[in-house]
């Protein structure tokens, strides 16, 4: 039976990381894929499939929308939907490749199979012909990832009622679709198909879209949003989805109880994600899961049995890539011995609708919510030169300090590039930067960024030298 020193169940964007990192630290590492391509549901499904798409169809939107006022003239122009997914698909093999040398290249094992705990030190790996292997590990990372989750009731059928996965590999440009979900995935979805030309409605539960973000995010969003053609409805409540042969029909419940019912081509369900903890033999050690299926975990990330772990998705809070990546790092250097800290408030949320939303630190309603004064500094991005010249005026930053010393509590932007722009808010808050600081460093001349400087400018107590 084989011996590791560190065992990591799942290859998504916390496992592969977490067996990179053991592997530069010495550690004799095994990297356990259900798959049969490294990943995860980000680099395969989720995260870089959908940037893909987002992209592809935002260069679409601009050729049709915009093109012309910049002086392009073009006597047609068609959405190629297959070569649209082709090139999605070539852009996640880049990846999945580029995931196989970096496991040759730090000397990581790789096994593909079904990992289940046969008791705390030992794993089975199943192979999908039911052969199998045991390993021992002195140590176990779970890293295993999150799947879509429905509503009580529905089912995702994967073939008129589908999850965003289904939704990536769709062989035809859909003439409509209901998406049930506002949130970060039901955005992104409802954005790539709207520009595409599909017929786009959500239907919320919740008062707000992005709701988990400052609401000023989601108020805004929803008007742009709405603007660009997508239909979105607040405070519903679906209850049911029904394939009916060629088309779909959804029922659902207003806030004042009225029934109504939707019919398209196609039904996404965006209602989130739930942890991946089945089938792990979880039953077999003293591992304990919460009411939803999460590992439970302690400070360490560390769950009740000492030599296992668990990171990313599968023990909760925000599903980010980025924060599995940290969780990751965290837990392999903390076994070698070292310090290393997270501090979650500080991980940046991002939507990659366009305009895009980026957020760190506390929101507003956080704020109102502890009794934490603040101070907000806001300022549009249609007071920007940068912004102006690029076609890009949507959206504002908005930032919040504390009034007495001008510590930055959260910064929240709407906007172009919001994505990249939010990584200079991250080091602001990580180092405990005043907004007045944070002004008064020099901002090149014209870019986006600028509408950053003016805000922490006003969150300080000084005037706006551009409004």
């Amino acid at each position: 039976m084989e011996q590791y020193d560190l065992a990591v169940i799942g290859s998504g964007p916390g496992g592969y990381v977490a067996a990179i990192r053991s592997a530069q630290l010495g550690y004799k590492t095994l990297l356990i894929e259900k798959y049969d391509t490294l990943g995860g549901a980000c680099t395969n499904v989720g995260c870089i499939p959908t940037k893909t798409l987002l992209d592809s169809t935002h260069h679409y939107h601009d050729a049709v929308h915009k093109f012309k006022a910049h002086g392009i003239d073009l006597d047609s122009v068609q959405l190629n939907f297959e070569q649209m997914y082709k090139r999605k698909t070539e852009v996640v093999l880049k990846n999945t490749q580029g995931l196989d040398y970096l496991m040759k290249k730090n000397k990581i094992t790789c096994m593909q199979g079904t990992a289940s705990f046969v008791d705390h030190s030992t794993l089975k790996i199943t192979a999908e012909d039911e052969s199998f292997i045991t390993i021992k590990a002195d140590r176990y990372i779970i890293a295993t990832g999150s799947k879509p989750a429905s509503i009580p009731g529905i089912i995702i059928d994967k073939k008129r009622i589908i999850s965003s996965t289904e939704a990536l590999s769709l062989q035809e440009q859909p003439k409509s679709m209901i998406i049930i979900g506002g949130g970060v995935i039901g955005v992104e979805m409802a954005s790539i198909f709207n520009r595409m030309g599909t017929q786009v409605t959500i239907l919320e539960y919740a008062d707000q879209l992005i709701a988990n973000m400052d609401h000023d995010l989601g108020s805004n969003l929803k008007k742009i949003l709405t603007k660009e053609g997508i239909e979105i409805h607040l405070q519903q409540s679906v209850y049911k989805a029904e394939n009916v042969g060629d088309y779909a029909k959804v029922g659902f419940k207003d806030k004042n109880g009225a029934e109504q019912e939707l019919e398209a081509e196609y039904v996404l369900m965006a209602v989130g994600r739930k942890a991946n903890t089945q089938n792990l033999g979880l039953e077999n050690t003293d591992v304990q899961l919460d009411q939803r299926g999460m590992v439970i975990v302690n400070d360490e990330l560390q769950t009740n049995v000492p030599n296992i772990y668990a990171i990313g998705d599968v023990i909760g809070g925000a599903m980010l890539a980025h924060k599995a990546e940290e969780e990751a790092v965290f837990v392999v250097e903390r076994i070698n011995g070292q310090k290393p800290h997270i501090h979650y408030h500080r991980i940046p949320s991002v939507v990659y609708t366009w305009p895009e939303v980026a957020s760190v630190g506390f929101t507003e309603e956080e704020l109102k919510q502890k009794g934490v004064e603040y101070t907000i500094g806001k300022f549009p991005f249609s007071a920007n030169a940068r912004a102006r010249a690029g076609m890009d005026t949507e959206g504002f930053v908005k930032v919040l300090t504390d009034p007495k010393y001008g510590e930055l509590l959260g910064v929240h932007i709407i906007g172009a590039r919001a994505a990249d722009l939010i990584a200079q808010a991250v080091v602001g808050l990580e180092y405990e930067v005043t907004a007045n600081d944070m002004a008064r460093m020099s901002y090149a001349h014209p870019t986006y960024a600028e509408v950053l400087k003016e805000a922490y400018t006003i969150a300080s107590g000084r005037p706006s030298l551009n409004i």
